[in-house]
């Protein structure tokens, strides 16, 4: 069984009030409607000294607005339009967020978005690996089973690829399973999730859930739930977006559990890196228990050995699916 993330003071509920060392994040993507709830949470945290904001328009009015917040962190907006402006954003950054791209909207798969998203973060991560390559990429925008090869073929064209830095941000279906959860247990707990970030990619392993007894019936429909989650938020938005604020609150989660490696803490998260696990597969990029430290992945930990045979026949659906995802990903920068 996977040791609980609290328990290895992993991404606490309240961000630490120690004193910060100097760490410069980077949102690109800052006015969109992930990107500023995400600024917003990444200027409450005192881990974040210099907060960089990039879009392509009215990046300066997010930048003055939570630059209000009585949190010290230094506070900048670039667009477009600034000379430079991107590169100015990137300079000196540790972190890089990427919520860049459009949303989906009902009846579209995170795939769907692939024509229009694949081009903005090949574009934002050459950008990064000009100006930053030692930074550690989260990326959020969708299709992230694809966005996440893209950055790192860019990356590996560049000559400053490196594994351990670059992140598919999967928080989110952990925080789903969580609070799904949460519902059947009367706590909230944590609940491993494994594979991708979209669909049938994604794993609830409730099997290592301590004290959870579930029905098949229940099972199913949980692991339906979070697998397609965030269809519930775009029919609920009506057309008007997708998942953002809950979006904003698991990449604010993820990006604090990166700082807290930074600053030597041992830190254990769940993030889509790159991965051997199913390398006899052919599949290089997986979403599994990882610990992080000042140089992002530090270890890559194997599925449990306890899973049930239904979350083993999920993983096996899974791969395909992954693989290709991940060529077109791979395909669209060769």
């Amino acid at each position: 069984m996977f040791a609980s993330r609290n328990s290895l003071k992993v991404a606490a509920r309240c961000f630490s009030t120690a004193t910060p060392q100097q760490s410069k994040v980077a949102v690109l993507g800052a006015a969109g409607g992930i990107g500023q709830p995400l600024s917003l949470l990444l200027k409450a945290n005192p881990r974040v000294t210099k907060l960089s904001l990039y879009d392509i328009h009215n990046t300066p009015g997010v930048a003055a607005d939570v630059g209000h917040i009585n949190t010290l962190s230094e506070v900048t907006g670039y667009s477009a339009k600034d000379q430079d402006g991107l590169k100015k954003a990137l300079e000196g950054a540790e972190l890089v967020v990427i919520p860049a791209g459009v949303p989906r909207k009902p009846g579209m798969t995170r795939d769907d978005l692939f024509n229009t998203n694949a081009g903005i973060v090949r574009d934002l991560a050459q950008a990064c690996a000009e100006v930053c390559p030692k930074a550690k990429l989260l990326i959020i925008s969708n299709p992230v089973n694809s966005t996440v090869p893209i950055a790192s073929e860019v990356f590996k064209k560049a000559g400053v690829h490196d594994a351990k830095k670059i992140f598919g941000v999967t928080s989110l279906d952990l925080v789903r399973a969580s609070r799904f959860i949460g519902d059947k247990l009367g706590k909230i707990v944590d609940v491993p999730v494994v594979g991708g970030h979209a669909g049938i990619t994604i794993i609830p392993l409730f099997s290592q859930v301590k004290g959870l007894q579930l029905t098949n019936e229940e099972r199913d429909a949980l692991t339906y739930r979070v697998q397609f989650g965030g269809d519930e938020v775009v029919k609920a938005k009506d057309g008007l977006g997708s998942a953002t604020l809950s979006m904003a609150y698991a990449g604010a989660r993820f990006a604090d559990s990166l700082l807290r490696a930074n600053a030597g803490e041992e830190v254990l998260e769940w993030a889509f890196v790159r991965s051997d696990l199913f390398k006899k597969e052919g599949l290089e990029y997986f979403s599994t228990y990882v610990k992080l430290d000042k140089n992002g992945v530090k270890e890559i930990l194997p599925l449990p050995e306890s899973i049930s045979q239904y979350e083993r026949e999920l993983v096996e659906k899974a791969i395909p699916e992954l693989k290709k995802s991940e060529t077109k990903g791979a395909s669209f920068v060769a």
